[in-house]
């Protein structure tokens, strides 16, 4: 995963396009998968509120921290691939990413 233009303007659909459609496609086909992005989901649900505006705020920190320590997406599940993948997931299920609204 590079970290390309428009990550920082539109972190969900940067990050849907980047890793997330795979990453979810894959979980219908590994339950290992599954269980190890609901761990992540959870520790999220349970961290702060699920709204648009604080995901997305938590979504531009832990790419910023990425992309400065030189992380790169191998395809290889770890701990950074499945928060990113949770991230994708919880998106998906409260309806962030239907507009074309920054973040």
């Amino acid at each position: 995963m590079v970290f390309e233009d428009g990550w920082a303007v539109a972190p969900f659909r940067w990050l849907m396009n980047a890793l997330g459609h795979a990453q979810l496609a894959r979980m219908d086909a590994e339950p290992g998968l599954v269980a190890a992005v609901d761990q992540h989901a959870a520790d999220l649900r349970d961290a702060f509120p699920l709204d648009r505006e604080t995901l997305g705020d938590y979504l531009l920190g832990f790419l910023d921290e990425l992309r400065h320590r030189g992380w790169t997406f191998t395809g290889e599940p770890d701990a950074p691939s499945l928060r990113l993948t949770a991230v994708c997931w919880l998106a998906r299920e409260h309806g962030f990413l239907g507009d074309e609204l920054p973040a």
